[in-house]
């Protein structure tokens, strides 16, 4: 006999019932939403909703009635893809923009060589003190780019630079690397020495995770450590070399912090040396917002076709190469 005090689980108020299957399902369903909504509240407000800004800031301008003094003198108007087509024409954007594409093919090249060098370096059996070296290299990283450009712009120039003094008791030229084609040499320094241990690490990480076995068999056959890193490490790190280039490219078409810091040195950096410079000269020096809002999209645009660009070709290529491996 039941006791009256037992409830079944189904009765309606019941402390333990159950949830019907439809209330399950829908609260299964709703579930990854919900954890989705913070992530997207704050892409909407801190990254979505500024590019909608700055897009609808460039499709308008400031219209100056007579002198532009009184209430209503000064009105935005719509202007259609005008800002863009003086940006394009823009002889300050074109020279930024060629003088940055100069930039980066001493940056780009040299720092990657080099993270690829000290990532083999460090992954071989026979390097010493590995972690303090791999920390060492890493550090400049840790350095933000202003403080960075500004050690460095001090030690180029000639006043209170120790290299200078030494190259002029040793009786050598002393080259001025704030000036001319020094310019390009000094900028390029600051970024190499502080992207290049970023993408070091990147890359040893994936060496890190070749199965030895790759390396032990490679040996058997007779293969030295130079034919070991051209012939297996190498290729098989060759993803890792792929998304390195791909923020390299990002960060040079960026360039910023480092001719702005560098620009109360010399007369060498104008406010427009870089696109990103111009685009901050117009808006914060100018008070032109709707140009600068233009350039900022030109400039946005320009590096997201660049950098698809590089990846679809780089993808097309490794499933070239998986065909042809397959057919063999």
């Amino acid at each position: 006999m039941t006791s009256a005090r037992r409830r079944s689980y189904g009765v309606k108020g019941a402390p333990y019932a159950h949830p019907s299957p439809t209330t399950t399902l829908k609260r299964a369903r709703s579930a990854p939403y919900f954890f989705l909504l913070p992530a997207t509240v704050l892409f909407a407000l801190f990254f979505a909703l500024p590019i909608g800004y700055a897009v609808w800031l460039s499709l308008h301008k400031v219209q100056v009635n007579g002198l532009g003094l009184g209430s209503g003198a000064r009105r935005e108007v719509w202007a259609g893809f005008e800002n863009y087509a003086d940006a394009l024409t823009d002889s300050e954007l074109l020279d930024g923009a060629l003088r940055v594409l100069g930039y980066g093919a001493i940056v780009v090249p040299v720092m990657l060589g080099l993270a690829l060098v000290f990532a083999l370096m460090l992954d071989s059996d026979k390097v010493k003190l590995a972690p303090f070296t791999r920390l060492a290299i890493f550090l400049p990283y840790a350095i933000p780019g202003v403080v960075a450009a500004l050690l460095w712009g001090f030690l180029y120039l000639p006043d209170v630079s120790p290299f200078y003094f030494v190259l002029e008791k040793l009786g050598l030229p002393q080259p001025d690397l704030l000036d001319g084609g020094g310019l390009y040499a000094a900028l390029s320094n600051i970024a190499v020495w502080g992207g290049t241990g970023f993408n070091m690490i990147v890359i040893y990480t994936s060496l890190q995770a070749i199965p030895t076995e790759v390396y032990e068999a490679a040996k058997l056959d007779g293969a030295t450590p130079l034919q070991i890193a051209l012939r297996i490490k190498i290729p098989m790190v060759a993803p890792s070399l792929v998304l390195t280039f791909f923020f390299s490219i990002i960060a040079t078409l960026q360039v910023f912090s480092e001719p702005t810091t560098l620009k109360p040195l010399t007369n060498s950096v104008s406010t427009t040396w870089s696109p990103l410079m111009k685009v901050y000269r117009d808006a914060f020096g100018e008070g032109d917002i709707y140009s600068a809002a233009a350039g900022a999209v030109i400039i946005a645009v320009a590096t997201l076709v660049l950098s698809f660009g590089f990846l679809r070709a780089a993808n097309s290529r490794n499933k070239r190469d998986d065909s042809q491996g397959a057919v063999r």
